[in-house]
């Protein structure tokens, strides 16, 4: 998928560590914040089953996505390799299945980080909005500057995040917790394993991000792979430490009623008496780095697809413009920074992991449905895994919460109809 005529491509900046950087601060966002708290409420005991399986389905994900990245190095993610790979009906659900979930959680993402900054700031909710807007608006402004500064920015950002998760970790596994020598008090089932996957794999959602911007790194067949893969299993590594450390320290009761699970962590363990001590400044200020790392990265992944689908008419041609002197798509970038801040006036964080996940998920299906076309694979990338891959999307997608499928699946029906009245009238 080329540069539109009359609009100059993208320029090719990013190198493996830029890109796997990107990556990371993908994934180490609101996700690792508010995620385990959930997926212990729904998994109980059986929370490292869970975690392992959306690990495998997100290792399967990326695995197929490096495959079709080299193959396809341009902007756009799964839209593009589904086009390509299965036609422009599959490429579109791809396309409208990313843009309209990731925007939904871009908008929670600048909320979550709006609340953690009002905490910390002494801001009530509407300073939260507030602060949210300002965050969206300002990361636009950065990526409108070019790939380059999205990259620094997000070193910038992800550093000093994970060396306060470190110290957590180091916590969790140093410090008797409240559950020491406590017996389990959860009861349910192990089926509760599937839905709590699918949640935390709203956690794991953004490995694939420089995919999306395939178009802007340099030696394409080599990078993205590495960066893809790369990416993952530093954050699967740090996720797991987190995950069974939150387990031992807190105990299922305690993790699944915790609505900041970290931040409970730390009250515990004696370094905070309140929201204004050492401690729980930390992991507040943390928390509100990596939600800006993760939307930074999130809001210019949506603005490259959705400036792919513009290129191929399945959105308004102008949003494919490309500034001259930043090669940014500007008119993409602004166009998702329009949307983000609406819902962020109007909307609510709480609601929105089911939904965008459900969509995510979508995504890398046809993302390993694309990959198991492909005739010419590396040996790291055997069909099998891209089966894997398919089988578990779907099995964590239809086993979400009813009424996030139902939601989703409302959202695409919208989308599919108005491309097929576009493409009757185009005719």
């Amino acid at each position: 998928m080329s540069s539109a005529p009359g609009h100059p491509a993208l320029a090719r900046r990013l190198g493996t560590f830029d890109a796997t950087v990107i990556g990371v601060g993908s994934m180490v966002g609101a996700g690792v914040f508010v995620a385990f708290a959930p997926a212990a409420a729904h998994a109980g005991p059986w929370l490292p089953a869970a975690l392992l399986l959306a690990a495998v389905v997100a290792w399967c994900n990326a695995t197929s996505t490096a495959q079709l990245a080299a193959v396809h190095p341009a902007s756009g993610g799964t839209y593009l390799y589904a086009n390509r790979q299965l036609g422009p009906w599959p490429g579109f659900v791809a396309g409208w299945g990313f843009v309209t979930g990731k925007t939904a959680s871009a908008a929670a993402m600048s909320l979550t980080f709006g609340l953690y900054a009002a905490e910390l700031l002494g801001a009530g909710d509407a300073g939260a909005r507030l602060l949210a807007v300002v965050a969206v608006l300002g990361l636009t402004a950065v990526n409108l500057g070019g790939v380059s500064r999205t990259a620094r920015l997000t070193k910038l950002l992800v550093v000093p995040v994970l060396a306060v998760l470190l110290a957590v970790t180091v916590l969790l596994y140093t410090v008797p917790g409240p559950a020491a020598g406590a017996a389990p008090g959860w009861e349910g089932s192990g089926w509760g394993v599937l839905p709590a996957a699918g949640t935390l794999f709203f956690a794991f959602a953004g490995y694939a991000r420089v995919a999306t911007l395939g178009e802007e790194v340099r030696d394409p067949a080599r990078t993205i792979p590495r960066a893809v893969l790369g990416a993952l299993a530093l954050t699967l590594l740090l996720y797991a430490a987190l995950g069974l450390g939150l387990l031992r320290f807190l105990g299922v009761d305690r993790l699944a009623a915790a609505t900041a699970p970290l931040l409970t962590v730390v009250e515990h363990a004696g370094w905070s008496e309140g929201a204004t001590t050492a401690g729980a400044v930390l992991v507040t200020a943390a928390a509100a780095l990596a939600t800006l790392g993760a939307l930074l990265a999130l809001v210019a992944g949506i603005s490259r697809t959705v400036l792919a689908m513009a290129r191929q008419r399945d959105l308004p041609g102008r949003l494919g413009a490309v500034s001259q002197r930043h090669r940014a798509p500007w008119a993409a970038e602004l166009a998702v920074a329009g949307v983000v801040v609406v819902l962020v006036l109007a909307g609510d964080v709480r609601t929105v992991i089911g939904f965008s996940s459900f969509g995510v998920l979508v995504y890398y299906a046809l993302a390993n449905l694309s990959a198991l076309t492909l005739t010419e694979r590396p040996g790291w990338a055997p069909r099998a895994v891209n089966a894997l891959g398919l089988a578990g999307c779907l099995l964590l997608a239809f086993t979400l919460p009813a009424t996030s499928v139902l939601t989703m699946l409302g959202v695409f029906a919208v989308g599919l109809t108005g491309r097929a009245l576009a493409v009757s009238r185009r005719h």
